[in-house]
């Protein structure tokens, strides 16, 4: 079974496209729009454990250039 989570990303001003760009080649991340509101971009993220989605986060995602700060969202099934 697949896990999931969204990342809600915070940039620097005026990067917030780049940002997107260069998360959605990450392996693992499904999609990484660019938003309106108090964060910038949210990215989904998929793995086989939490643990791989939360590697790709910390690992990668949180390594690109003009990301501020980032929020995991651990997608749940009730």
């Amino acid at each position: 079974m697949t896990v999931s989570a969204y990342v809600l990303i915070q940039t620097d001003v005026g990067k917030a496209a780049a940002v997107a760009g260069a998360v959605a080649g990450i392996t693992g991340v499904r999609s990484a729009e660019n938003v309106t509101g108090p964060y910038d971009v949210v990215v989904k993220v998929e793995g086989a454990t939490m643990d791989e989605v939360a590697r790709t986060v910390v690992g990668q995602i949180q390594l690109v250039d003009g990301i501020t700060r980032t929020i995991t969202c651990e997608v749940v099934h009730l």
